[in-house]
């Protein structure tokens, strides 16, 4: 387990980092955090600036030389955003200035930092917790209005302060029931007397709400993957075409036109949505379609939602017998995440429609006069399960905090099955002791080092 402190050999480094995306730009920052944080101020502008003020100040070479001009803020421990001394430095955004005003720091005693070492200083340090580090990556990566509320509600302390309310709880009643341990044998009811019972549900009712807002906060984040595949010429390329507002695909009336998988991504109401358009599913001597074929099948093993397209001039609504002889259909019958989307309903004059079967659901439309659209708009939102639920009531969140919600869960309710048949409090006691665990691995109070590693490599430089 980590606990959140820094090593002596992380304490006597100070860490540097250009903070600025890579590019020339009218403004460059540089950030560094540390302990010799101050005497680098020194060596690069002569003083020590005064504490949270803009110095407008010349950057000094070993040799007196400027090296740019710019403002410097001095942000001295332990209010900072690492909780350690911070300098940040910005000029000009020309790529060769700031490399050499970031050889110059680190010629004064500073070290390249890793990705994400000053967000992980910044939990080390106590200054967040590991649901706010996580928020701040979210935000910088947001790519919707919704995903970057959700990210800010989050680094504000949303999600979090929902975990410690219930870890509050849970040590409460773990308090109360070794307390019933130590006092066995006195002919005081404690189990009954806390009504434990009922407060391990109200906190399995929170569990499951904020398992609901987590749920939708991950999928603001990962979003969802479409395939959309089927026969030749059913209208696959023209549907792509359609939801992204582009000529993403060629389109001809020359079947096996799409050789290659064509990837996209639009949003619904927020909702990231990654589409592919594949192959046409046929057999053919031709190995470069072939091999566009051995792609199709490949997405569809990784899609969230396969639509299967299909021409109803040629495929009537009654006659499912006809779409079951269509070529790969039938293996894909048994996978519930297959829709069939019935397109050129303009051609075969049928209304637009949802209908559900028992195998998959069928989607009634027309790519060219866009009817029967916003029906798979709303169809893929409610396939994963996912609803606007406000700006003012999500949060971002990850797979791992859903994971970890459920192992959660699965606790308490062992833990309430064995109150209400066994009325073992030192059982009991250990459920809740599990389920404690669990949710504090949420916020990082119990987080594995190899677990940090992975959270904090995958930020970017500077941040």
């Amino acid at each position: 387990m980590k606990s959140n402190k820094l090593t002596s050999f992380e304490k006597d480094h100070t860490i540097a980092a250009i903070a600025t995306p890579t590019g020339h730009g009218g403004v460059g920052v540089i950030r560094l955090s540390g302990p010799h944080t101050q005497s680098i101020a020194v060596g690069l502008i002569g003083h020590l600036p005064k504490p949270r003020y803009a110095e407008y100040v010349s950057f000094l070479a070993a040799d007196g030389i400027s090296i740019d001009k710019g403002l410097v803020i001095y942000f001295p421990s332990p209010h900072s955003f690492t909780g350690e001394d911070i300098l940040e430095l910005q000029g000009h955004g020309g790529p060769i200035i700031l490399d050499c005003l970031l050889q110059r720091v680190l010629q004064l005693g500073a070290c390249l930092a890793r990705p994400g070492e000053f967000s992980e200083r910044a939990f080390l340090n106590g200054k967040i917790d590991l649901i706010q580090a996580e928020a701040i990556a979210d935000l910088i990566a947001a790519e919707s209005e919704q995903a970057a509320r959700a990210a800010v509600r989050s680094l504000q302390g949303e999600f979090s302060n929902h975990i410690k309310e219930m870890v509050e709880t849970l040590i409460v009643l773990r308090v109360y029931l070794e307390a019933s341990l130590d006092f066995s044998d006195e002919p005081v009811d404690f189990l009954q007397d806390m009504e434990i019972d009922k407060k391990l549900n109200l906190i399995l009712l929170k569990i499951r709400k904020i398992k609901e807002a987590a749920r939708q906060g991950t999928l603001l984040r990962e979003g969802i993957h479409v395939a959309i595949v089927g026969p030749p010429n059913a209208g696959k390329s023209s549907l792509l075409n359609k939801l992204t507002g582009q000529d993403s695909a060629i389109v001809t009336s020359v079947s096996g036109t799409t050789r290659d998988v064509i990837r996209e991504k639009i949003y619904i109401d927020g909702l990231p949505i990654h589409i592919v358009d594949t192959a046409g599913l046929r057999r053919t001597e031709n190995e470069i379609e072939q091999e566009g074929i051995k792609r199709s099948l490949a997405e569809i093993e990784k899609a969230d939602r396969i639509l299967y397209v299909v021409d109803s001039a040629n495929v009537p609504m009654d006659d499912l017998e006809a779409l079951h002889q269509l070529e790969f259909f039938k293996r894909l019958t048994i996978d519930k995440r297959l829709t069939v989307i019935r397109n050129k309903v303009d051609v075969s004059e049928e209304n637009a429609s949802l209908i559900r079967k028992v195998d998959f659901d069928i989607i009634s439309l027309s790519v060219k006069t866009g009817e029967g659209l916003a029906i798979l708009h709303n169809y893929l939102k409610t396939s994963v399960g996912y609803y606007d639920i406000g700006i003012q009531n999500n949060f971002s969140a990850r797979r791992r905090h859903l994971e970890a919600l459920n192992n959660a869960e699965l606790a308490l309710n062992d833990s309430l099955q064995k109150l209400i048949g066994y009325k073992f409090p030192e059982l009991l006691a250990e459920d809740l002791a599990v389920a404690q665990r669990y949710l504090n691995e949420i916020t990082g109070e119990f987080t594995s080092e190899d677990l940090l590693g992975k959270i904090f490599s995958s930020f970017c430089i500077g941040k």
